[in-house]
C-alpha cells in the first residue's frame, strides 16, 4: 500500500506519494498555478550560501526548543480525509465552485512554493541547524500541498507539482527579503486560517466544504514556520535596524496587505458562502498579523488611518480596471490597462506614505498561537 502524503517524513516522500496517485487531467489547474502576476503565488530562489552561513548562537535556546517541537511532528497523519470529510461538489453553486477551486489552486501553489524553496535550501546547505529547519518546514508544506490536491482531485483536477518544480518561473530575492516576505507570508497565513476557523466554529452552517475543519492544525504549522523566520531575523539585529531596512519592512508589509485585499475581493461568492465580509476579514487579519509581527518588526502599519481603507479600495478598483482591460484587448484595452496600472501605483504610494506606528521589539520573540 502506498504511503499517504500526510504520513511522509520528508518533502520528497510527500511529493512522491502525490505523483503515485492515478493521473488526472491536470492541464487546467496547472495552467492557473503556472501564472506569474502580482497577485499569484511565486516560486523563489536566493543566495543559499549566505543563508547557509547563518549562526543561530544568539537565539540558541529558543532555536533548539522550536526544532524539538517541529521534530515531535504533532501533525503527522493529520492532513488526510477521515469520516468528517463530507465534501459535496455536485450540489455546490457553480460560481462558488469556480472561486473555491481558484482558492484551492492558489493555496496549493503557495504551499508548494514554500516547499520548493525550503527543500532547495536543505539540499544545498551544510549548516546542520539551517538544513534541519528547512527539511522540517519543507515536509510540512509538502503535506499541505498534497492535502489541497486531494481536495481538488474530487473535483476532477489536480496541480502537477512535479511539473511546477521544473517549469514555473523562479524569482530571485536577497536572503533578507526572503526573511521579510516569508515571515509575513507564514504569519498572515496563520491569521487568515485561524480567523476563518474561529468564524466557522461559531457559524458551522457556513462551512460549505470539509477542508475548513482542518484549518486549526494547519494554521499552527504556519505559526511555527513564522517563528522560525522570526529567529532567523533575530540572529542578526541589523536586519531589522537602520533606515533602509525599516523602509523595506514597511514596503513588504504594505505589499502583502494590499495584495491580500485585492485577491480576496476577487472572490465575492467564496466570502458570501462563508458569511464573511471581505473588508471585515481583511482588517481582522491585518490586526492579528500586526500584533504578532511586533515580535520582530520595529513598526506596524496604521490600519485605522483615514487613508488606509480608501487606498485599499482604490487599489482594488485599479485591479478590476486592469483585469477588464486585459480581457478587452486591442489598443483601447492597452490604454485602459496602463491607466489602471498607474492608478494602482498611485494607490500603493498613498498607502506606503501613511506613517507607520513604531514599537519596541521584545528581548525574546518566542510566541505560541493564541487566537
Amino acid at each position: 500500500m502506498n504511503m499517504h502524503s500526510s504520513e511522509a517524513a520528508t518533502a520528497e516522500e510527500a511529493i512522491a506519494a502525490q505523483e503515485a496517485l492515478p493521473p488526472l487531467d491536470n492541464d487546467a489547474a496547472t495552467a492557473v498555478a503556472m501564472q506569474n502576476t502580482l497577485l499569484t503565488p511565486r516560486f523563489y530562489t536566493t543566495d543559499f550560501d549566505e543563508m547557509d552561513a547563518i549562526d543561530v548562537t544568539p537565539v540558541r535556546d529558543e532555536w533548539d526548543a522550536l526544532i524539538a517541537q517541529m521534530k515531535s511532528d504533532p501533525n503527522k497523519g493529520h492532513f488526510k480525509k477521515t469520516a468528517d470529510w463530507d465534501a459535496d461538489w455536485e450540489n455546490m453553486d457553480p460560481a462558488l465552485k469556480a472561486e473555491f477551486i481558484d482558492f484551492l489552486i492558489s493555496s496549493c501553489t503557495a504551499e508548494f512554493s514554500g516547499c520548493v524553496l525550503y527543500k532547495e535550501m536543505k539540499r544545498r546547505g551544510s549548516n546542520t541547524d539551517i538544513t534541519t529547519l528547512f527539511q522540517l518546514m519543507a515536509r510540512d508544506e509538502a503535506r499541505h500541498a498534497g492535502f489541497i490536491n486531494d481536495a481538488l482531485r474530487e473535483a476532477g483536477i489536480a496541480v502537477n507539482l512535479g511539473f511546477l518544480t521544473q517549469q514555473k518561473k523562479y524569482t530571485y530575492f536577497r536572503p533578507k527579503f526572503i526573511y521579510y516576505a516569508t515571515y509575513l507570508s507564514e504569519k498572515i497565513g496563520y491569521a487568515r486560517y485561524i480567523t476563518i476557523f474561529r468564524h466557522l466554529e461559531e457559524h458551522p452552517d457556513k462551512r460549505f466544504h470539509p477542508i475548513f475543519k482542518w484549518f486549526r492544525e494547519w494554521c499552527n504549522d504556519e505559526f511555527s514556520h513564522g517563528e522560525a523566520f522570526a529567529l532567523l531575523l533575530r540572529t542578526d539585529p541589523k536586519l531589522t535596524q537602520g533606515r533602509m531596512n525599516r523602509l523595506w519592512i514597511k514596503f513588504f508589509l504594505t505589499a502583502v496587505y494590499g495584495t491580500m485585499w485585492v485577491r480576496d475581493h476577487q472572490r465575492p461568492e467564496f466570502h458570501k458562502a462563508l458569511g464573511v465580509d471581505p473588508a471585515w476579514y481583511g482588517q481582522e487579519v491585518y490586526r492579528k498579523t500586526s500584533e504578532i509581527s511586533k515580535q520582530v518588526f520595529p513598526m506596524t502599519l496604521d490600519i485605522d488611518h483615514p487613508r488606509w481603507r480608501k487606498g485599499l479600495d482604490r487599489l482594488q478598483d485599479a485591479s478590476v480596471q486592469v483585469a477588464r482591460a486585459k480581457k478587452r484587448g486591442g489598443v483601447g484595452g492597452m490604454v485602459s490597462r496602463i491607466g489602471g496600472m498607474t492608478k494602482a501605483t498611485l494607490a500603493f504610494v498613498s498607502l506606503y506614505a501613511i506613517p507607520a506606528i513604531p514599537n519596541e521589539t521584545p528581548v525574546s520573540s518566542r510566541m505560541e498561537p493564541a487566537y
